[in-house]
């Protein structure tokens, strides 16, 4: 069996809080600009086109897409999972097979996704009760944006293979190039030749096809610790049957999520287009946290998967330790500057005052509460990296997504207003904390860490 030596690998042996932070960071930085694809969308139709094509490519359109792709970048997390345990325990042998099982996965889900996401887009949109006066642009933005779902799926998974290995450089660099070409590519299309929601739809497309082919390129000849041969894709049964073990319920929490949000988000069109502009806005500014959690996330899981395939139990302790005082200081830094600048950070995205101020308003009631999804976060990252997957979705999807449609179902009916929508999260990020906090407890004595 051909081995990784710890000497290689700094994460079995380097100084725990410098590796989650030197992980982390390029991770940060390359989710930003991975997020810019749609933001930059949003700055541009809603300063040059109107608050209504905002609303058509940040409301419900937004919400299906990340349906879509949080449940399969959820099924794929069991890949990254898989990948890590191998390379911690240095078996280069199974590290190969499960890059190549990974990648045919990431091929046939793309396939798979682009044609449901393109037949069903309509009757989605109709089903969320989708403003009439936005409903044909979100249409016509979806059906485009669809299209760019296999080579998304294959950058990300990409992405999650390097980082499983321990490289999350590399992805970072290539989101900034891709990023770029966005930017550029919205410029020409919506102010140049005045395409309008739609050419930032091509924009978007034509970004995640050069990001696929410089993925493939370096997992083809740039990374060392296993090459990608296109010859050699196809599917390791007994693999594929680990993957889809810690996949699936990641796919189903994150479906959950993505489901409970849509059903919020039915909620917010019944308010009217320019609350849609506003909760819009405010969705874009949040999204600086949760791209920051999500690497955090995305940080102690790799770590915890290579150390536990290595038997190094310390380190996975305090590597959660050090990951939850990370988080913690993150989120009270963040919500504090959010609830300070609100009004000029919503105001980024648009000028209509009613849409300030509903963005402004969840900035300040929801902002605050960060800190409780640390728990959530960062304990499902380490339960995940040694593959406890089952009891934490269980967990996410009652304490979490149950509750919030409970909550929307209802109370909301009786108590009409925004600020009854606001307080769902905070309650039910507290509900998922008390639960993993519970859980982790049981299981690090369980396991004697």
């Amino acid at each position: 069996m051909d081995t990784v030596s710890e000497k290689e690998n700094p994460i079995l042996t380097g100084n725990i809080w410098k590796q989650l932070l030197l992980f982390a960071f390029p991770i940060m930085i390359g989710s930003f600009f991975q997020q810019l694809y749609n933001t930059i969308d949003s700055l541009i139709v809603g300063n040059f086109v109107g608050a209504d094509a905002l609303a058509a490519v940040g409301g419900s359109s937004a919400l299906i897409v990340n349906f879509i792709v949080n449940f399969f970048m959820g099924l794929s997390s069991g890949a990254g999972v898989i990948i890590s345990q191998y390379y911690g325990a240095g078996d280069r042998k199974r590290v190969n097979d499960a890059v190549h099982t990974a990648y045919a996965f990431a091929l046939c889900g793309g396939v798979v996704l682009t044609v449901v996401g393109v037949g069903l887009s309509a009757n989605i949109l109709a089903l969320m009760d989708t403003p009439e006066d936005i409903f044909d642009a979100s249409a016509s933005y979806l059906r485009i944006y669809f299209f760019s779902l296999i080579f998304m799926f294959v950058f990300n998974m990409g992405s999650g293979i390097l980082r499983a290995l321990g490289n999350s450089k590399t992805p970072l660099y290539f989101l900034i190039v891709c990023s770029i070409i966005n930017i550029v590519l919205d410029v020409i299309f919506v102010l140049g030749l005045g395409l309008g929601v739609s050419g930032v739809a091509f924009a978007t497309l034509l970004a995640q096809v050069v990001s696929a082919i410089l993925m493939t390129h370096h997992l083809m000849f740039k990374t060392k610790e296993c090459r990608l041969n296109l010859r050699q894709v196809r599917f390791d049964t007994g693999i594929l049957k680990s993957q889809l073990r810690i996949g699936i319920p990641g796919g189903l929490q994150s479906t959950m999520y993505s489901v409970s949000n849509m059903i919020v988000q039915t909620a917010v069109n019944g308010y009217g287009t320019m609350v849609v502009a506003g909760w819009t806005s405010d969705g874009k500014i949040e999204t600086i946290f949760w791209l920051l959690e999500s690497a955090l996330g995305i940080s102690i899981t790799t770590f915890v998967g290579q150390n536990y395939g290595a038997g190094k139990k310390d380190r996975i302790v305090k590597g959660t330790r050090i990951c939850l005082v990370m988080y913690f200081i993150m989120s009270i830094a963040l919500s504090g500057l959010f609830i300070a600048f609100r009004y000029p950070l919503i105001g980024i995205f648009t000028d209509n005052s009613e849409a300030i101020e509903v963005g402004a308003s969840m900035l300040l009631w929801i902002s605050p509460f960060y800190v409780f999804f640390a728990f959530v976060e960062v304990l499902s990252g380490t339960l995940r990296g040694m593959g406890d997957v089952v009891i934490p979705t269980v967990m996410t999807l009652i304490s979490i997504c149950v509750v919030r449609i409970l909550w929307v179902t209802f109370v909301v009916p009786h108590f009409p207003g925004l600020f009854y929508l606001y307080i769902l999260y905070p309650i039910t990020w507290g509900t998922g904390a008390i639960a993993f906090i519970i859980y982790y407890l049981y299981r690090k004595k369980k396991l004697g860490l």
